[in-house]
């Protein structure tokens, strides 16, 4: 299966950015079934965490800006912005680390979560 994966990136090496301060995402297309993907676009954002403090307009802009995701890696996120992602059926996971490897990490993670629910 494939899937739609934004990664807070500050160099598309490695998932090194909180979700609210990431001035870039890297959009991939990540196919579960041969376990590699490919780079599809960088999409510029606007930062929306400023310290501890965030616009509530502002995150639900960011996780509107990245709707079409199935999912999310990033190296930290707080619960406004999990449940920001949540309204578009994006889900986030904090799997910091190189891509490769945070992206092999979700795909079994999603592929075993699928056997569960057959």
């Amino acid at each position: 299966m494939k899937y739609k994966i934004g990664i807070a990136s500050s160099d598309g090496k490695v998932v090194n950015l909180h979700f609210g301060k990431a001035g870039v995402f890297y959009i991939v297309e990540a196919d579960s079934e041969t376990m590699t993907f490919h780079y599809k676009e960088r999409r510029e954002t606007n930062p929306v965490c400023q310290g501890q403090e965030h616009d509530d307009m502002k995150l639900d802009g960011l996780a509107d800006r990245l709707k079409d995701c199935d999912y999310v890696l990033v190296s930290r996120i707080g619960e406004g912005a999990r449940t920001a992602l949540s309204r578009y059926s994006t889900l986030a996971f904090e799997l910091p680390g190189f891509v490769e490897d945070s992206i092999k990490r979700l795909l079994s993670y999603v592929e075993v979560q699928n056997l569960l629910n057959e």
